[in-house]
């Protein structure tokens, strides 16, 4: 109990020097959360927590926009940040409550009668703890729980071996990036049309520092929790500690998907298994759509942010009729080979398109994104889909 309470103070204390008076965000939600799981029926809990997590959730979103579009005023960055570990703390609430709707939830949490009350201070160190705070990954409830419980029984070996090693790769994604970006400032690559519009080569680099700042960030994350214990997945072959158990992906093997159906899998990946779980198992019709969907919801539906994952959604419907249609065809080496690399330059260039056009969100610059010939890249997707 007294790890629990230890790491829900740092996660307030995370919250209020952080956030300022935002973080009343991340509070208002455990507060009405906790009575919710604590008095209502399991089968009707992830209801009541799902909407009211998501109207709440979407109201700030909302207001940001209407700070951004509507009176043009600069929004707080600790607004930004305060909403930032909201969208995470809606993974952790419906997590939770989808696990008791499924009676999925194991430790000392889980009630044994209808009368009986789970603790409260597990419940408020899973929402609150301050390693996934403001970065995730997603870690599950039960794996949470049980590590909370069972570290004083079997705690995990010393993840201090394998953390230089993790923050290495955290620097040398940094320095990858600032490469980049001095290559994007060169003359060379700024434009390649007479209108002055940026070519194809200099939105997929700077597609690639958009995701390099995300991969340095989830691995950043992956060594805070790490540090915590959390993450270990037993030992290999030859007996060495695996720490790969909660991590959002790796950057080398997301860029290498040769499908966007891949990348869509790998991007984030608990964000992905939790909307797979959260939307996609439970639509009947229309499944990856309305996952995108929900996913553009979720991230704040921005114009480009409605625009890019909508597109995606496209994008991947199109890829699995493509794959169909011709993957087996492609039986010879020689033919697999040039298949794979035509795929994998069409993902990242779809991919390029996705990305830019969520992160810069406004439809101005959807609009001007759409002038460039990337934008045909995501129109062959739509042409795709409609043919095959």
């Amino acid at each position: 109990m007294n790890r629990h309470i230890c790491v829900t103070l740092g996660g307030l204390l995370l919250a209020v020097l952080t956030m300022g008076p935002y973080c009343l965000l991340l509070f208002t939600t455990s507060v009405v959360f906790v009575p919710l799981v604590s008095f209502v029926e399991p089968a009707h809990v992830h209801s009541w927590i799902f909407g009211l997590q998501m109207c709440w959730q979407t109201f700030w979103h909302f207001y940001i926009q209407y700070q951004q579009y509507w009176v043009q005023e600069p929004t707080d960055p600790r607004l930004f940040l305060a909403m930032s570990a909201l969208m995470l703390l809606s993974q952790r609430v419906t997590s939770v409550s989808m696990d008791l709707q499924d009676a999925n939830v194991t430790g000392s949490f889980k009630r044994s009668s209808r009368d009986e009350t789970p603790s409260l201070v597990p419940l408020l160190s899973y929402t609150l703890y301050f390693p996934a705070l403001l970065g995730g990954p997603l870690c599950p409830f039960n794996t949470y729980i049980s590590f909370m419980e069972q570290i004083s029984i079997t705690p995990p070996p010393s993840p201090l071996f394998i953390l230089p090693l993790k923050l290495l790769r955290v620097l040398a994604l940094i320095a990858l990036k600032y490469l980049l970006t001095s290559v994007l400032l060169s003359s060379s690559l700024r434009s390649s049309s007479t209108d002055g519009s940026p070519g194809l080569l200099w939105i997929w680099v700077f597609s690639l520092v958009l995701r390099l700042n995300y991969y340095a960030h989830w691995k950043m994350s992956e060594c805070l929790n790490n540090a915590m214990g959390l993450g270990f997945s037993g030992r290999g072959p030859s007996g060495e500690a695996l720490w790969d158990g909660l991590s959002d992906g790796d950057a080398w093997e997301i860029e290498s998907s040769a499908h966007i159906s891949a990348f869509a899998r790998r991007w984030n990946a608990t964000t992905a298994a939790w909307l797979r779980r959260l939307v996609f198992q439970r639509c009947r019709r229309t499944r990856l759509l309305a996952t995108f969907a929900f996913s553009a919801l979720w991230h704040g539906l921005h114009p480009g942010q409605v625009m890019g994952f909508l597109g995606w959604a496209v994008a991947v419907l199109a890829d699995h009729r493509l794959h169909a249609r011709f993957g087996l065809r492609s039986r010879t080496p020689g033919r697999e080979a040039l298949f794979t690399c035509l795929s994998w330059a069409y993902t990242q260039i779809v991919i390029a398109w996705v990305v830019v056009v969520t992160e810069l969100r406004s439809f101005e610059a959807a609009s001007a994104l759409a002038a460039t010939h990337v934008a045909l890249f995501p129109l062959a997707s739509v042409v795709i889909l409609f043919i095959l």
